[in-house]
């Protein structure tokens, strides 16, 4: 589970198997899940561009929750979100949700593939020609200090940088961190849900540390073997939850 001190409590974002990002609501509180909201994404300008989503119910469901669901999608798309299919929920919820134009999530893998590829692609007219070859993405480089308030976003890719990241900047990838610098800022990896991403810092003195949607803030101490130190941070998951576990690299 996220840490304590994780303001995001609410919901929780993650990449599925189709190509849509899933929102899991853990709360119906739509006002609750507007300053949760803020709290994680609302100084990330551009962060998402018309993604397609999955609202999850189910957690709602469970606990036999009401959901304002105009109010929700009037919140993701003003966000930059496309909700596009759902799964659980009450029977009303359902039908309210289907009234929208959301799918349900078991027709999700068939219309949500066929909804996503007609809004990005036309109709061909003739066969297409073979593929180029696929250039693989580069990692972003920045190779200049990050003031206080500075941030930085690699969609889709690694962020390599190789100057100070100082304290009130951000450094946020949707895969891995490099900082092979003083890393004393925030540094969130994985942002849209990628588990496996990790962080590696030179000198590990961070005022916040994130990957997949759990954090570490600087209230909880960073143990005397990676303060300072060359170190890694990665997710691990067990029968206990998740949590960030911090190595040195030696």
């Amino acid at each position: 589970m996220p840490a304590a001190s994780d303001p995001s409590t609410s919901f929780e974002l993650k990449s599925t198997q189709w190509p849509l990002l899933a929102l899991a609501l853990r709360s119906a509180d739509t006002r609750q899940l507007a300053h949760d909201w803020q709290q994680r994404y609302g100084d990330a300008e551009g962060f998402f561009d018309q993604d397609a989503l999955l609202l999850d119910f189910s957690a709602i469901e469970a606990l036999d929750q009401a959901c304002d669901l105009p109010a929700l999608l009037q919140l993701l798309r003003k966000a930059n979100l496309h909700p596009l299919a759902f799964k659980g929920g009450s029977n009303a919820l359902r039908m309210q949700a289907t009234a929208a134009g959301l799918a349900r999530a078991d027709d999700a893998a068939d219309t949500v593939q066929h909804r996503v590829l007609s809004k990005a692609q036309p109709p061909a007219a003739s066969p297409a020609p073979a593929p180029a070859e696929t250039i693989p993405v580069s990692a972003l480089l920045i190779d200049r200090p990050l003031r206080s308030g500075q941030q930085v976003y690699a969609r889709g890719r690694d962020l390599i940088v190789t100057a100070m990241v100082n304290p009130g900047a951000e450094v946020v990838a949707d895969g891995h961190i490099h900082v092979y610098a003083p890393l004393r800022g925030k540094a969130i990896a994985g942002a849209r849900g990628n588990e496996n991403a990790r962080i590696f810092a030179s000198c590990l003195e961070a005022e916040l540390l994130a990957i997949a949607g759990t954090y570490r803030t600087s209230e909880v101490p960073l143990p005397q073997t990676v303060q300072g130190k060359p170190a890694v941070v990665r997710l691990q998951r067990n029968e206990q939850g998740e949590r960030l576990l911090i190595e040195p690299i030696v």
